[in-house]
């Protein structure tokens, strides 16, 4: 709020211009996953008055990041790429898991899908079940009703999903994803969308960007710590020490499955 807003600026932090050009950034427990010029930094905030640069990977035009689990989704102009960050000092790019999109622009990711605001062409559907190996579902542009995506959340509301879509030139864009008539399996873990353009709104400017969601009940994030709580009461959630021994062995590296 602009008429009581007493911030005042702690740090200026950009060692050897590493992070000149930043223009996105996640945030996953005490890491920064930013996105500048020289590509992907990862910045160690442990102590937010002291970072750290903790690794770097480049990209060719990097444009936008999503984390889920142990894994950021980032896209570039060559599309999208994923990177594993179980131990984000020790990221990687996973050497198969590059799919070429057109014009890969900002992206969101609901369980088992990815959504990635695709230029003209649309809504990119990424099938990630298997983070490996990402596999497009379906470029969606709603026959030409989407003519400019550069971002996308997606939220659900009931018994339906949904993806709210900053089309650019063509203002702000309403798809359903998932309802009762469309998908039968609306109800299950994660039913494969079947997307109709629903509503559209044209904006004064642009719409080149598009605020997070609000996750709701006991969501925690990668340390373990909890988001919000809404009127729930019963068990905790899970802390960053309990979540770590679910995918990693006493030496700190991920489980596999044994042939």
């Amino acid at each position: 709020d602009f008429r009581n807003n007493r911030l005042q600026r702690a740090l200026t932090w950009n060692p050897g211009g590493r992070l000149a050009g930043a223009r996105h950034v996640t945030i996953g427990g005490n890491y920064a996953y930013v996105i500048a010029d020289s590509g992907l930094i990862v910045v160690d905030l442990h102590d937010p008055l002291a970072p750290v640069l903790a690794a770097s990977l480049p990209l060719n035009d990097g444009r936008a990041s999503a984390l889920q689990f142990r894994y950021l989704f980032v896209t570039d102009a060559d599309g999208l790429k994923v990177i594993d960050v179980t131990h984000p000092e020790k990221a990687r790019l996973l050497p198969q898991s590059s799919l070429h999109l057109a014009s890969a622009q900002g992206l969101f990711l609901a369980r088992t899908y990815a959504y990635v605001a695709n230029g003209q062409q649309g809504l990119a559907i990424v099938d990630i079940e298997r983070p490996e190996r990402p596999r497009l579902i379906q470029d969606f542009n709603a026959g030409g009703g989407l003519v400019d995506a550069r971002d996308v959340v997606v939220a659900s509301t009931n018994a339906s999903l949904f993806a709210y879509v900053a089309d650019g030139v063509g203002g702000l864009k309403v798809l359903q994803l998932t309802a009762p008539d469309t998908q039968p399996n609306f109800y299950g873990f994660s039913p494969e969308p079947r997307p109709q353009l629903i509503a559209r709104y044209a904006t004064r400017h642009p719409a080149l960007s598009l605020s997070r969601p609000l996750e709701r009940d006991r969501a925690v994030d990668e340390t373990g710590g909890q988001v919000a709580v809404f009127g729930r009461r019963g068990a905790r959630p899970f802390n960053g020490a309990e979540m770590r021994r679910m995918y990693l062995d006493e030496n700190g590296e991920p489980w596999h499955v044994q042939d």
